[in-house]
C-alpha cells in the first residue's frame, strides 16, 4: 500500500468530531490514542516502514507545531481565566449593572473565533505536511 493511501485511511479513522465526542464522554487522551493505535496497528506499522529520515524530521516538526499550538491555547485560556477573575472581582466590588456584561460576550465570541482558527489552521497544516511526506516518498520511489 502506498503512503498516500495509508495516510488517507488513517485520516478517515481520526475524525476530530468523533475524538471530541469521546472526550465529552469522559475518555482520556491516552485511552483515545491507544484505541486508535490498536485499530490501525497494521497501517501504522506499514507507514512506519515506508518513512524516510526526512519524513521523520517533518513529523518531528509537526509535533513541535502541535506543542506550540497547545501552549498558545493554554496561554489564551489562562489570560481569559485571569481576566474573568478580575472582572468577577470588579463586578462584586462595584456591583456592575448587567449592561456592562457585554464584554463577557465579546470575550466568549473571541475565544470561539480563536479556537476555530486554531482548529482550521492546525488541520490545514497537518494535511499539507502529510501530503508533503507522500510527495517525498512517491518521488523517491519514482527515482529508485
Amino acid at each position: 500500500m502506498s503512503i498516500s493511501k495509508i495516510l488517507n485511511s488513517l485520516e478517515k479513522s481520526w475524525e476530530r468530531d468523533d475524538i471530541l465526542l469521546n472526550i465529552k464522554k469522559g475518555l482520556g487522551t491516552d485511552e483515545i490514542v491507544n484505541e486508535f493505535l490498536i485499530k490501525n496497528e497494521r497501517q501504522i506499522k506499514e507507514l512506519n516502514s515506508l518513512l524516510s529520515p526526512e519524513d521523520i524530521d517533518l513529523l518531528n516538526q509537526v509535533e513541535q507545531l502541535s506543542t506550540c499550538e497547545s501552549k498558545l491555547i493554554n496561554e489564551i485560556k489562562n489570560l481569559n481565566y485571569l481576566e474573568n477573575n478580575e472582572n468577577h472581582y470588579i463586578m462584586n466590588k462595584k456591583k456592575i449593572v448587567p449592561s456592562n456584561r457585554v464584554s463577557f460576550n465579546k470575550i466568549s465570541s473571541f475565544m470561539i473565533k480563536i479556537s476555530s482558527f486554531m482548529i482550521n489552521w492546525s488541520n490545514q497544516f497537518v494535511v499539507i505536511a502529510l501530503l508533503a511526506i507522500s510527495a517525498i516518498a512517491l518521488s523517491k520511489q519514482a527515482w529508485a
